[in-house]
Parts: C-alpha cells; structure tokens; sequence
C-alpha cells in the first residue's frame, strides 16, 4: 500500500470528481501543530485522495503502523497495490524509519488515518527572562594591573523578546508529544517549552559575553543573525530537538540593567572621565611648560598662567614647572660676579627648601597611595575604583580617621564624623 502522486493535467479531468472526496486538512493554523484525518468507517478505501497543502506533511497510519508519508505539496492516490513512495522531501530518511520501526501501542485496531503535520516555522512566540541573568559585559572592561588584563564587567540583565520553531521529526513529535490524538496545538507545548527556551537563551548570552564576542550588553538586540549562526553550531536546543522541535530563531527585543548593574556602570564611566581630565591637564602642562621656555619675550606671562594653573591642581606639578621657570630666568640674565654669588646662595636656599619640601610631598603621597588602597568584601585587595576580583566599587571611607563607612550612613562609626 502506498502514495501515487497525480500528474497536474488529471486534476482539472478525469480524476475531477474525486478531489471532492478527499481527505485533507485545511485549518493547520500557526497555533496548530497535528491534525488526525479519517473516514467515517475509519478505512481508506482503494484508489482514495489525499491532498496535500503547502507547508504540510502528511504520514499514512494503518493499524498501528506507517506505511507511507509525503513531505511534498500536492495531489496523491491511495494505491493498495503499489509499494510506498516516500515523497519525503526534507524527511525522507525519517519517512523510511518510521516506517521500518514506528508503531503505536494502544492504537485503535483496524484504523486508518492521515495525520497531517504543520512543517511551517511556527511564529510569535514570547519568551523572558523572570529574574535576572547574569552576562559578562566587555563594553566596560575592568583593568588587572598585577596581571596587565581586562576583565569584563559583570551585570546582571533581564530580556525579553520572541522565538520561533519546527517540527523536524513527525515520528519524534508524535513518540514523545502529539501520541495519535485527533489535534495536537501549539498551546499544549509551549509552556513546557518556555523553560526549555530560557535554558538555551542563557547558554546564547554566555556565549555572547565570552571574549571572543564581546558583545555589548545593550547591543544583544542587534545579534539576531549572529545568535541563530550561534545555536546551529553549538546546538544549544539539543533537549527540544529530542522531541522532534527544534528552535529556529531568537529576536532579543529588549534589554534591561537592574539596579545595582546601572550604578556599576555610572561609577564605571565617573571614573574613566576622570581619568580623561587627569591625562588632559597633564598633556596641557605639558605644553605650556614647553612653550614658556622657548618663548623669552613672554616668558614671564607664560608662567604667571602656569602658576594659576598650580593653584587648581596641586603643588607636585607647580613644583617641577616653578624649577623650570626658575631655569629659564636664569638663563636669560646677565649677572655680574656679585650678582651670580647672591644668585648662588639664593638657589642653595631653594634648593634645601626644594629638597624639604619634595620629601613631604612624597611622603604625603605615599601616605595617600598607602590609605587608597582597598579590601573588598571578597578578600582581594586593590588600588582602583573597582575591585579586579568581582567588580564591585570601592566602598567610601571616613575623611579624618579612614574607617569605612557603613553604607548610606550620615557620620562616621568610630569618630563621630560627618559624611559629605
């Protein structure tokens, strides 16, 4: 027993008035998945019709058993007498198994059925994430001085967004799922589904954080190509593949921060501007230093604007640009011997003061270096605003005995201070 498939030109002729009773199934809608057709005696009669839409597939029952199928839109006869065809298509090894090795258990004795599948990509369905997942963002990389690394930033997101899928494997859906029941819908999966889809989506976005991606985490939405290349190589829908499904594609709509991942990246970007403003007011001493010294004329009006600047950033660098000046003044000057002896004793003078007072400021400095740094609540020690370990920001410390503050709080625990 098996499929012939009729030649186009019989359709519209002869064969006319048996089209009108054939078994076919046209309500296979988006939310349904299997549809069982028969006859009112429950046999397929010699020489019967069967019609094939597109985007179905079609599988002859008989008592328990396939004994033949059809992946290819169109017009077929039910031949008792002829061998199955296996128009398979896409299915055509499966078909041939199915018929070797499928049997139902249970079935109806004496039954004949048409079950018609719905091969089309299955749209509209949503998906989310209910807590948030953690992803490795490497749009804000994290510096390892002791190990001269980046390490990405490590946020926790929410996503939402839809997916789709097929059926690959009619013997697998009905083994495991569809069984020989008269309707098989979308609604009877997909919530068993949705787990199973959230399982795979986390294994995406681990991918996707990885360094060889670096995926920005607000750029997920935009990956849509790159997360079905992603799923077809590494098979993240292994599971559902085992009931016959497999996952099509995924479309991330939207991404979102929660609230302690927002304000990791607030610190993160406060911190990389200051760094931008320290390595800027150091390139414009730079240049200023160097061109009042090349300048003899306006020497003077060069370094009396230094020396504003000295009053806004501190006195290491007002130092070394005061001894340039000093310098260049003396080089310009034509001084007689009493002159230069003055000159002389002035310059030891302010070079012991010089001395003295570079051994405060290193001493100042070394004590801050040394009050900067900073344990974390996970045990790593670190000289940054964040920790390299965890990523967590360096907690506050109390400006006059340097005891760390409790968060939130208004005055210092140990001295009684008030936070600003």
């Amino acid at each position: 027993m098996g499929l012939i498939k009729a030649a186009k030109d019989a359709i519209g002729s002869t064969l006319h008035d048996q089209w009108k009773e054939a078994i076919r199934c046209d309500d296979m809608t988006n939310d349904v998945l299997m549809v069982k057709k028969t006859t009112e005696t429950g046999v397929i009669t010699n020489r019967s019709t069967i019609i094939v839409a597109p985007g179905q597939c079609a599988v002859i029952y008989d008592n328990g058993r396939v004994i033949d199928a059809t992946a290819e839109d169109g017009f077929y006869t039910f031949d008792e007498s002829s061998s199955p065809s296996f128009f398979g298509g896409q299915f055509g090894a499966v078909f041939k198994e199915m018929w070797q090795r499928f049997t139902f258990d249970g079935a109806t004795a004496k039954e004949q059925a048409v079950f018609f599948f719905n091969i089309k990509e299955i749209i509209d369905n949503k998906f989310g994430t209910p807590a948030p997942i953690p992803f490795q963002d490497w749009s804000h990389p994290i510096p390892n001085q002791m190990t001269n690394t980046l390490t990405p930033l490590r946020v926790e997101i929410k996503c939402f967004g839809t997916y789709t899928f097929s059926i690959m494997n009619p013997a697998l859906f009905m083994t495991k799922l569809a069984g020989t029941a008269d309707i098989y819908r979308k609604s009877q999966l997909v919530e068993q589904l949705r787990s199973e889809v959230l399982a795979v989506f986390q294994n995406v976005t681990n991918e996707l954080g990885t360094s060889e991606h670096k995926v920005p985490v607000l750029e997920m939405p935009s990956q849509t190509d790159e997360i079905r290349q992603m799923m077809d190589e590494k098979v993240f829908d292994e599971k559902i593949r085992e009931r016959g499904i497999k996952i099509d594609s995924f479309a991330v709509e939207s991404v979102t921060l929660d609230d302690e991942s927002e304000k990791k990246i607030d610190d993160y970007e406060l911190s990389s501007n200051a760094y931008m403003q320290q390595g800027k007011m150091v390139e414009a001493y730079s240049e200023a230093v160097k061109s009042a010294a090349e300048n003899s004329n306006g020497a003077m009006n060069g370094f009396m604007g230094i020396g504003m600047m000295n009053m806004s950033t501190g006195n290491v660098m007002g130092q070394a640009v005061q001894g340039v000046w000093q310098n260049t003044e003396k080089s310009s000057m034509d001084l007689s011997k009493q002159e230069e002896a003055k000159a002389e004793q002035q310059a030891k003078a302010q070079e012991q003061a010089s001395a003295t007072q570079s051994e405060k400021t290193q001493a100042n400095e070394e004590q801050k270096a040394e009050i900067a740094k900073w344990k974390c609540d996970c045990g790593v020690e670190n000289e940054g605003n964040f920790c390299v370990n965890c990523g967590n920001p360096k907690p506050k410390f109390c400006k006059k005995c340097n005891v760390k503050l409790e968060k939130d709080a208004k005055f210092c625990s140990n001295c009684g201070e008030k936070v600003e």
